[in-house]
């Protein structure tokens, strides 16, 4: 399946998409022999994000690997809303145990199939949540010891099964059931949190990649390229949450979208600690268009807007353009706290694939993160360019 971008464009009606590729491009979720991994009867909210990315995930693991896949799944809206006991939803090998430790039971698993010789492949899944708050030191330790599992954090940005509490992964500014729109700076505080994509590049691993529900080619081939590699591998996705974004639940691939082409969300992979490919972003949008759309923000445009606070999220959205490389415009650079990387061209796979044997361990922890607030909020920034002529819109 070729991870090259693929364009659609809106004809008039809704007779677009895969029909309109070659064969060899056609997405798993085509193929009317899929796996699908993730059936229907599931209690998933409206617009759930995390159900539609563990489907293509797992289906697309299924696919490369000639369905030979285990499934580890922490605790949280994933596993609450496809299990209730007695039922499931699940059409796969799945395992479910504690909160925290899901990359731990995934190594175990891994290590049992090791030692009895089979070549059945492991993918863990969580929350940010169970992902980089919970589950933390486990991931860490699977990252270290270089254990031969694909690790999905579906990152919907908070606890939402739970009530919509902040997670170390919710955004500045964000309002959640723990940090409410209120007092001198409402929502989420700033220079807090993590960056888990960059904490596992940190540990060098083979294969780290981030992926969002709006661009479902490129989300299964990063899955499939995924599984071409031995060793720890981590795939994180943005996934919107509805119920705790305050979106309408058909605005969940947009949001998605505009997350990525603000700059607020970079895509990118990265081997071995380096970045080497990154998803250009298309058509950039200024942060208040993904900000709008989502009620947890709505404390900054009313009763009074909030310029500083929208300010400093652009300039967080302007340092990953820059850090990253997002844009054909060099025009950003000075906004760098780093070189921007050189991109690379996405391979083309077909399905199945051999393993590339990278399971060696790990040199090195690499440097820390800077988790702390930038002194630039570009404060009157000039205004973004616009279309240009003969742009068509996407779907």
């Amino acid at each position: 399946m070729a991870a090259t971008p693929v364009k659609f464009y809106q004809v008039g009606s809704f007779a677009v998409g895969n029909r309109l590729l070659e064969s060899g491009q056609l997405s798993v979720q085509s193929d009317p022999g899929r796996t699908n991994a993730l059936t229907s009867g599931h209690r998933a909210c409206q617009g759930c994000g995390e159900a539609l990315g563990a489907r293509y995930a797992l289906d697309a693991a299924m696919a490369v690997t000639g369905g030979r896949v285990i499934t580890v799944n922490a605790t949280g809206c994933l596993e609450v809303f496809s299990t209730p006991y007695p039922e499931t939803s699940w059409r796969v090998p799945w395992l479910h145990s504690l909160f925290g430790n899901a990359p731990a039971v995934a190594t175990g698993v891994q290590a049992a199939l090791r030692a009895k010789g089979s070549d059945v492949r492991v993918v863990a899944q969580g929350g940010d949540g169970g992902t980089v708050d919970i589950g933390f030191a486990c991931l860490s330790g699977m990252f270290e010891r270089n254990d031969d599992v694909l690790y999905i954090c579906y990152d919907n940005g908070g606890y939402m099964n739970t009530g919509v509490q902040r997670s170390g992964a919710t955004p500045p500014a964000a309002r959640t059931s723990t940090t409410q729109a209120v007092g001198e700076h409402p929502g989420n505080v700033f220079g807090q949190g993590k960056d888990a994509p960059r904490i596992a590049m940190a540990h060098e691993i083979p294969y780290v990649a981030t992926a969002t529900v709006a661009d479902l080619a490129d989300f299964e081939a990063k899955v499939a390229k995924a599984m071409t590699f031995r060793g720890a591998r981590y795939l994180h996705v943005m996934v919107p949450c509805p119920l705790g974004w305050g979106s309408a639940s058909s605005h969940t691939v947009r949001i998605a979208r505009l997350a990525a082409e603000s700059g607020l969300f970079p895509v990118f992979e990265a081997e071995h600690g380096e970045v080497t490919h990154v998803r250009r972003i298309r058509r950039q949008v200024p942060v208040e268009e993904y900000l709008r759309l989502q009620r947890r923000y709505a404390h900054l445009f009313s009763p009074v807007r909030d310029d500083v606070t929208i300010a400093r999220l652009q300039a967080a959205a302007d340092r990953n353009i820059a850090r990253y490389g997002l844009l054909e415009d060099t025009a950003v650079a000075e906004l760098s706290y780093g070189e921007p990387v050189v991109t690379g061209a996405a391979p083309t796979l077909d399905f199945p694939v051999p393993a590339r044997d990278h399971h060696v361990p790990s040199t090195s922890a690499g440097p820390g993160l800077d988790l702390h607030e930038r002194p630039d909020p570009l404060i009157g920034r000039p205004p973004l360019p616009g279309p240009t002529p003969g742009d068509q819109e996407t779907i």
